[in-house]
């Protein structure tokens, strides 16, 4: 049996999307940037599909640019901030995806901004008080700080965090990569500075994302070179990945109410389980409370190493991982789990659902944990 559990990573390729990809993959090669009738119906493509992203998000379609993922479009308002809308201090968490973090400390290492780590709460949340003094002792301030976390699920109050930036005429990017197709979003409602989006991790193709810019920020390209995206990002458009991405943002908003109840029930079941049947095991981040429902960070008791016990998952056909797939090879352990004060001693593994997962896989990878606490048989 193989069972996949680490959909935080990346999500399967959903059918539906598959079949929107193939005719421009097939049928429609010709560059967007030409004039002729090959390329102009390629554009089209392009700009059909960030229409569709745009009303799904409730923004102007120019607010919308294509990247390749989430870390350039995270990169792109950083860099962008510090460069061209004058922002001489970043706050941030220490519990942020690299794309943020090694991005924000190689600015300050430059001498570029002044750095301020927020204040985290003992389940990990941000410390909101901490955020709105920094706020006020600051400015010229970007705030960045992530909706859901990547590998234990804490959800960010991205409404007070948007209000207290507007109260203090603070810049607010968000990372909503793991929640963007997870939640409804309302970008003007939300009144954010920056938003972004990766497809892959709501069953779309790998290599494509975008980034929401408020047209009241003016930013510069941080790739150069042609004038593509509006002299935004430079470089022949990934156009098929862009189709992909649009149809999957659609799929997820039209089934989204069935498919989050889905997956809700199957973390709530574990939970149930875990904390049944498996009392030495301790759950990371806030698990029961404020909580992305398709992350679930587990905590294993020390004598279970957490290299070997993540073999042992593989090799039982179950895919789960330590933390963020970014990160994966590094010996250093969890920066997130450091930076929520738990113990690097307990082996984190984290699950992570998606609207393809069965309670029966929930079930054999329980029983599978049966079997670790269970004494080895002599020979």
């Amino acid at each position: 049996m193989k069972i996949y559990f680490d959909n935080a990573a990346t999500t399967p390729l959903d059918t539906e999307v598959f079949e929107a990809m193939v005719p421009v993959l097939r049928d429609d090669f010709g560059n967007p940037s030409s004039s002729h009738a090959f390329g102009r119906k390629v554009k089209a493509h392009i700009e059909v599909s960030r229409r569709n992203i745009a009303k799904l998000l409730n923004v102007s379609p120019a607010e919308i640019t294509f990247t390749s993922g989430g870390t350039e479009a995270d990169n792109m308002a950083i860099r962008g901030s510090v460069h061209h809308l004058g922002v001489k201090t970043i706050i941030t968490s220490p519990i942020e995806h690299h794309a943020v973090l090694h991005t924000v400390e190689e600015l300050s290492d430059k001498g570029l901004i002044k750095l301020i780590f927020v204040k985290l709460h003992s389940n990990g949340h941000v410390d909101l008080s901490d955020l709105e003094a920094n706020l006020k002792a600051n400015s010229n301030v970007l705030v960045s700080l992530m909706h859901g976390n990547n590998e234990v699920g804490n959800l960010l109050d991205i409404e007070k965090v948007s209000k207290l930036c507007r109260e203090n005429n603070a810049l607010f990017h968000c990372d909503t990569v793991q929640t963007m197709a997870h939640y409804k979003f309302d970008l003007q409602q939300l009144d954010l500075d920056f938003a972004v989006g990766a497809a892959h991790k709501f069953n779309g193709p790998k290599g494509v994302g975008f980034l929401y810019h408020n047209k009241r920020n003016r930013i510069k390209p941080l790739i150069t070179g042609g004038s593509q995206e509006r002299e935004l990002r430079a470089g022949t458009e990934n156009v098929y990945g862009i189709v992909g991405l649009a149809k999957a943002l659609e799929v997820a908003y039209r089934d989204m109410e069935k498919k989050s109840a889905h997956i809700k029930s199957i973390k709530q079941f574990f939970i149930e389980q875990v904390k049944k049947r498996f009392p030495s095991i301790r759950f990371n981040g806030d698990a029961e409370g404020n909580s992305l429902y398709t992350v679930l960070s587990l905590a294993f008791p020390p004598e279970l190493s957490n290299d070997i016990l993540l073999f042992s998952f593989d090799l039982h056909g179950i895919a789960v991982s330590g933390g963020s797939a970014c990160t994966s090879g590094s010996n250093t352990g969890s920066h997130v789990i450091r930076g929520i004060g738990q113990n690097l001693d307990h082996a984190p593994v984290r699950f992570s659902f998606g609207k393809y997962n069965t309670i029966e896989e929930v079930d054999y990878a329980l029983n599978y944990i049966a079997s670790l606490f269970q004494p080895a048989k002599s020979s």
